[in-house]
């Protein structure tokens, strides 16, 4: 017999409680150190892409040139950005996080863990694992989408 609906829909609910907590936690980070979270995005993008191009972040973050443009004038003038022109080619700037940038991506990144901890404490070791083989046998089924 088929699951009630109302069943499943508590299942999406305790997943979007544990997001939310974590979004909540991660923004609470970056507001706390003068970032919003688009811009941590973007650092933490360039972290791991470094020598990006402004329309691959824009892309990424799903918003315009401009935007990007005006947000990583800010993030430079902060020091956590850099652009830098490509040797030959004067018209294109590639961006790269600096060590500052890193470092904040680094301490938000441990924070995070922190959370992760908080969210996962009550579950034992053997608990955890079968939850991520569950999402991962859900995950398996699910149309892919391209990555930005």
């Amino acid at each position: 017999m088929d699951e009630p609906t109302g069943d499943r829909n508590r299942s999406f609910e305790l997943f979007h409680s544990i997001l939310w907590t974590h979004r909540k936690a991660a923004e609470a980070w970056v507001r706390d150190r003068g970032l919003t979270h688009e811009q941590a995005m973007v650092i933490g993008y360039l972290e791991q892409r470094p020598g990006a191009i402004q329309r691959d972040i824009a892309e990424m973050s799903r918003t315009t040139a401009s935007n990007i443009s005006l947000m990583l004038k800010g993030l430079e003038r902060r020091g956590f950005v850099e652009r830098r022109v490509e040797e030959g080619n004067e018209r294109q700037k590639r961006v790269y996080a600096t060590p500052a940038g890193i470092d904040l991506i680094t301490g938000l990144n441990a924070a995070l863990a922190e959370v992760d901890e908080m969210i996962f404490a009550p579950l034992t070791d053997a608990e955890k694992d079968t939850l991520e083989a569950l999402l991962d046998k859900v995950n398996a089924r699910l149309p892919q989408f391209p990555q930005p």
